[in-house]
């Protein structure tokens, strides 16, 4: 009996060390890009917000989509949802305009990496331009929730607030 608890022990130590010594990026080593999850991907392409306005959604800047999908509830007039719509229209062109060059990006220092070509130089400028677009695209969501909240009024910013969630601290 003790020679069989001996094999299982070590059996399962094995596989404990095996476990530890394995990398939880060896899941992604087949991606198109090594950076990103193919969600994080369809997000770039789809112009999704992926959080990047949270500080202007849970500081009583709503966003467009969410108004829209809350217009009814909100009470809003013909007017509010046309400009909203505008809002939502533009931000969401344009997030997918840079999200295509983020992704772009991403596949070019993925491949200077993958051809073993990467210096300090090319994977700087590479950075840099992803970083460049990356802080236009939050801009632009956030810019988005700056114009929403000037089309609604202190009372619908409530009422969205207490439909989302948040705690409204007027």
């Amino acid at each position: 009996m003790n020679y069989f608890c001996f094999i299982l022990v070590f059996i399962f130590s094995i596989t404990m060390i095996n476990a530890q010594t394995q990398s939880h990026h060896s899941s992604e080593t087949g991606n198109e890009i090594k950076a990103l999850t193919s969600e994080q991907i369809n997000s770039h392409l789809n112009g999704e917000g992926m959080g990047l306005a949270k500080t202007a959604e849970l500081n009583h800047f709503p966003g467009p989509k969410h108004v829209l999908d809350l217009a009814k509830e909100l009470n809003l007039s013909q007017s509010q949802i046309d400009s909203t719509e505008k809002i939502f229209g533009m931000m969401k062109g344009k997030a997918v305009y840079l999200g295509k060059i983020i992704i772009e990006k991403e596949k070019q220092l993925d491949q200077l990496f993958n051809s073993g070509n990467a210096d300090e130089e090319s994977v700087r400028n590479i950075v840099t331009e992803i970083a460049q677009h990356q802080g236009e695209l939050r801009f632009t969501h956030l810019n988005a929730h700056i114009q929403q909240k000037e089309i609604l009024t202190s009372d619908q910013i409530s009422v969205y607030d207490k439909l989302r969630g948040y705690v409204v601290k007027y």
